[in-house]
């Protein structure tokens, strides 16, 4: 273990070589909507970035860029998306097929033999928790074990960028907060590196090692927060006087660059 790994309880980051990096990424649609300007972000092994702005400032289509869904109209992208994951904001699992189906579809998608699909499925679906449903349908599952089967499905293929897109938002605060700490879980135990969208400031704050602030349409980097505990987190971590500072400060960050967030609550000694 190294002395990185000891202290903060995730891989150690090889500061010279980004996972994933935007290098004045520019975002124009066909109708002229301007999206995105100006996005300078690297994503590094061992870390996990979470980017917050309000509603429409382009989150979502940075990590379509990222992934290549999106064809961005300026600057550069620097990933290699044959290990990437990605986790969209619906679980988008095919009704007709199984629990173990549906983790191995990626790897089909990629001419990985049944044999060793099979195994690679196994293999995920014991991480996220769920060996014993195997054999359900979709319909059988709740929302947070549909969300598990997507991640199981994206962690099939070894990914060294991991992309999440609000995956979370619609889930009770219960599920979402078992979620956001079996994702730490994954992180810490498979070391990829994480970019994270979400409009919460506490999920923000308590899975990352890094909370990037956008502005309002066209999307810029308006503010960045490095997070300074240690893995693994206890969900009480919440609650802490240090937490709520840090979560105030994306806020206002927030709040002055057009957000629609709500105000994080502070302590009275902040």
């Amino acid at each position: 273990m190294t002395d990185a790994t000891a202290t903060t309880g995730r891989p150690a980051v090889d500061a010279d070589e980004p996972a994933l990096c935007f290098r004045g990424v520019e975002m124009v649609y066909p109708d002229g909507t301007h999206a995105l300007s100006a996005i300078d972000l690297d994503v590094r092994p061992g870390e996990f970035v979470t980017v917050v702005g309000p509603s429409g400032c382009g989150k979502s289509t940075l990590l379509k860029i990222a992934s290549g869904l999106l064809e961005h109209t300026a600057g550069s992208v620097d990933v290699d998306r044959q290990r990437l994951g990605y986790v969209f904001q619906d679980a988008t699992l095919l009704p007709w097929r199984t629990v173990q189906r549906n983790v191995e579809l990626l790897c089909e998608l990629h001419d990985i033999d049944r044999e060793t699909r099979s195994r690679l499925a196994r293999d995920a679906i014991e991480l996220v928790g769920l060996s014993g449903f195997e054999n359900h349908h979709p319909k059988r599952l709740s929302g947070g074990m549909k969300m598990r089967v997507s991640l199981a499905r994206s962690l099939t293929l070894k990914p060294s960028v991991f992309l999440f897109d609000e995956p979370f938002g619609a889930l009770d605060e219960m599920t979402r907060e078992r979620l956001n700490g079996e994702v730490l879980d994954l992180f810490i135990h498979e070391g990829f590196a994480g970019l994270f969208i979400t409009h919460s400031i506490n999920e923000a704050v308590f899975l990352s090692t890094r909370v990037v602030v956008m502005s309002d349409r066209p999307g810029r980097i308006v503010g960045e927060y490095d997070i300074p505990f240690p893995y693994p987190r206890a969900p009480e971590l919440r609650f802490e006087p240090e937490f709520a500072r840090l979560a105030g400060k994306v806020s206002a960050t927030l709040r002055g660059h057009g957000s629609d967030a709500p105000p994080a609550p502070a302590p009275e000694d902040a």
